[in-house]
């Protein structure tokens, strides 16, 4: 018997949005924002453990969940990170999309407010490059639908462990979602019908792999969840001209900013005009403004620090446009809101053009790999764009997985603390090199992966300077350099 029409409509917008979240991901530019998360991957496929054998600058789970990932595609990591994430990212609307059907909307309010959700630069930025967003929000986003029946007397003890579990999860993927996940907690013991007890069982497990994490690198752990994200951005941005974006009046303007490309600024606007009918959705808006404050806490503010409340905010809006639609008015404001969501991925398809920017890095990868084997390298490299690495079968220096994220910094750790953390910064370099890598690869930060080319140079400077040979790269981009033989 065929499904009826309102039914494979949104099976037939998930289709679509798969297809376009998947060409996004192999379109949009090179982002030097991917080095650490690509080479977290490869490394845990490899036995390393985030903290004890490389620096990450996260919270713990990311690594472990992608590492099978990345062991699996092999030499095409890069590509198949971020082809998971737009997948994940499509998850996210999809569940939204289940939360407010949870929560009494109908399919086209559901739909609708789905839609929008995935028209929001914030979610389409943050899910296109192989960051660590789209994690964290999928599994925000699973949660809610369990959120909701569970304020509508329908959850279970089961769906109670799974809600925990889930939020524990996001948590642990990314530390911002933390707050949300607290509220929830926190609104839990204040209603009973969410059963607080089951929810807690089910973060116990993720708790106990984080405390692992802890245990096997203490110094590490806390360098790299808590100390490098309150203390580097605030000295990178001072050193490098830019303490304006620390000041208290670029957070709102950034914050508006990123709100208003795409349809989130003017929804936050229309949901705040809803009131609930009943109980049951109380806990989305805890949810919802705990995420504002971990959305407002970090500075300065970029556009993926607002994705965490964005699923909470279209839950709200698609349960409230149930009762009361949108007019005509709303709906031309809308559309010209979405247009302005898409437009930085639209820029992305047109800059890509001719070439797509992930075959362009396999093929940079290819010529990399051809240098090293010429070269006779086959231990670590040396490089602030390690994501390019997987292309060559090779695996990046420990100290450089995090990418230039602490190579750039000044004085964050001494260098006996780096050598404990397993990083190396450009003030220190020769400290660090006493053991030097088996090679040094240059050219992949710069401003075609919108890094600093000034930062390559520091380990161009000083691989010259100790007599490394040059070796040729085809392509142009890429420079290798090897010990004198």
């Amino acid at each position: 018997m065929a499904r009826p029409r309102s039914a494979r409509l949104p099976l037939l917008c998930l289709v679509l949005l798969v297809l376009v979240l998947i060409a996004l991901a192999l379109i949009r530019p090179l982002d030097h924002d991917e080095s650490q998360y690509v080479a977290a991957a490869v490394l845990t496929a490899h036995g390393q453990l985030p903290y004890r054998d490389f620096a990450y600058l996260q919270t713990p789970l990311q690594p472990f969940l992608f590492a099978p990932i990345a062991a699996l595609a092999g030499t095409l990591a890069w590509p198949a990170l971020r082809l998971l994430n737009a997948l994940l990212g499509a998850l996210a609307v999809t569940c939204v999309y289940r939360a407010a059907r949870a929560g009494g909307a109908g399919s086209r309010p559901a739909l609708l407010a789905s839609a929008l959700f995935a028209c929001c630069d914030i979610l389409l930025f943050s899910i296109g490059t192989a960051r660590n967003d789209a994690l964290p929000v999928a599994l925000l986003a699973a949660a809610l639908p369990l959120v909701v029946r569970a304020g509508n007397d329908r959850g279970t003890k089961r769906s109670a462990v799974l809600a925990g579990l889930l939020l524990a999860a996001a948590a642990a993927a990314k530390i911002s979602y933390a707050l949300p996940a607290l509220a929830y907690g926190l609104y839990a013991l204040r209603d009973r019908r969410h059963r607080p007890a089951f929810v807690v069982l089910g973060t116990l497990p993720i708790v106990a792999g984080v405390l692992a994490c802890y245990a096997s690198a203490p110094d590490g752990f806390y360098f790299g969840t808590i100390d490098f994200p309150a203390r580097a951005p605030a000295e990178y941005y001072r050193a490098a001209g830019k303490a304006w974006k620390l000041s208290w009046w670029a957070k709102p303007l950034d914050t508006l900013k990123f709100l208003a490309l795409g349809p989130a600024l003017l929804c936050l606007a229309l949901a705040s005009r809803f009131r609930w009918r009943a109980r049951g959705g109380r806990a989305i808006d805890w949810m919802l403004w705990g995420a504002v404050a971990a959305a407002l806490l970090p500075t300065p503010t970029w556009r993926q620090y607002l994705l965490p409340l964005l699923p909470m905010l279209f839950v709200r809006l698609a349960i409230g446009w149930q009762v009361a639609p949108p007019g005509r008015r709303t709906r031309i404001a809308l559309v010209v809101f979405v247009c302005a969501g898409l437009a930085p991925s639209l820029e992305a398809v047109i800059r890509a053009r001719p070439g797509i920017p992930m075959t362009d890095a396999l093929r940079h990868g290819g010529a990399i790999r051809t240098a090293l084997d010429r070269a006779g390298v086959t231990g670590p490299v040396a490089t602030l764009a390690p994501q390019f690495l997987p292309a060559t079968g090779r695996l990046p220096d420990a100290r450089f997985a995090a990418g230039p994220f602490y190579f750039r910094s000044h004085a964050l750790l001494s260098p006996s603390d780096e050598a404990i953390v397993h990083v190396a910064a450009q003030d220190t370099l020769g400290i660090a090199f006493a053991r030097p890598p088996a090679a040094i690869l240059t050219g992949g930060e710069g401003p075609w992966t919108s890094g600093d080319a000034e930062l390559d140079e520091v380990l161009e400077r000083w691989a010259l300077r100790h007599g490394w040979r040059r070796q040729a790269v085809a392509g142009g981009r890429f420079r290798l350099y090897v010990p004198a033989r």
